[in-house]
């Protein structure tokens, strides 16, 4: 399985309608994008002590899943939103081993 995560700052300014339709966006994806296990996002995602406003993480098969996710019809709209809104802190994908667990999957 591979995770994606993505750190963003919001610039400010950044209209509140058009943030919860972002948000609403991204729970559109759940079920609707193939290789797409789980999407998780909010303010405290991966928690509370950070220099970023918004996490995005998302899990998948592959990486070519990431592929499609980025290049989605779902997926596309939503930048329109972040883009002017937000700044991407960091974007990063990593492998996690079969059988592991994160702190959330064994709580």
């Amino acid at each position: 399985m591979i995770r994606h995560a993505v750190l963003f700052k919001f610039k400010p300014g950044f209209p509140l309608a058009e943030r919860e339709a972002w948000t609403a966006g991204l729970d559109r994806m759940r079920g609707n994008i193939p290789g797409l296990l789980a999407l998780s996002h909010g303010p405290d995602v991966i928690g509370s002590a950070r220099s970023f406003d918004y996490a995005i993480v998302a899990d998948f098969d592959s990486a070519a899943d990431i592929d499609v996710y980025n290049t989605h019809p779902l997926h596309e709209p939503l930048k329109l939103y972040s883009f002017p809104n937000s700044e991407q802190i960091v974007s990063v994908d990593f492998e996690i081993p079969s059988g592991s667990t994160t702190s959330k999957e064994s709580a």
